[in-house]
């Protein structure tokens, strides 16, 4: 049935208690579905990181993982003296045993030892080695290397509006969180 409505021609589909159906949403700007932004965003970050753990593991790392790279800034972040699995747990947002078993992996890779706290007896703590503290400097220099290519495919002044609009819409208190393991899965 065809009638006016707000003074234009529209096909109406009546049913008794339901009125008139709604007009479907307006599709998104540019005709790009709302779904590719985080999937573009993700195979971004993806990307990324599977670049920085293949040049990882052609300069002498093969078995760190992205997981050990988060554990890793977070037993960091105790400073020198270390950090206890607690405090790494609490940093990934992953359980003490959950956090324990992936400084585990790390002792056992070498990349970081447990030790004794000088002020409390009862409490370990856990320290980057030297080839932990390497790995994160290759890590850095590899990111700024990879950083280096994109801008160099999309333009510097593109890139830094990328990074720029994406520290407008991430909120300051979640731009450097540790914690993906702990969304993306258990570490």
């Amino acid at each position: 049935m065809v009638d006016q409505f707000d003074a234009r021609n529209v096909n109406q589909v009546v049913d008794p208690g339901k009125g008139v159906f709604p007009e479907p949403p307006a599709p998104p700007p540019m005709d790009r579905p709302g779904f590719e932004l985080p999937l573009l965003l993700f195979a971004g970050f993806r990307t990324l990181i599977d670049r920085l753990h293949a040049e990882l593991a052609r300069q002498g790392h093969p078995d760190v993982r992205p997981a050990h790279g988060f554990a890793l800034q977070a037993i960091a972040a105790g400073g020198p003296g270390g950090a206890t699995a607690s405090d790494v747990g609490r940093r990934l947002g992953v359980s003490k045993q959950a956090a324990g078993k992936t400084v585990d992996r790390l002792v056992a890779l070498a990349y970081a030892e447990r030790a004794d706290d000088p002020v409390d007896a009862r409490r370990k703590l856990v320290r980057l080695t030297p080839r932990g503290v390497d790995v994160l400097t290759r890590s850095a220099a590899i990111f700024d290397a990879l950083r280096g290519q994109w801008a160099a495919t999309l333009g510097p002044e593109r890139l830094a509006g990328i990074e720029d609009g994406l520290r407008t819409v991430v909120p300051p208190e979640t731009a450097f969180r540790l914690d993906a393991t702990s969304w993306l899965g258990t570490p």
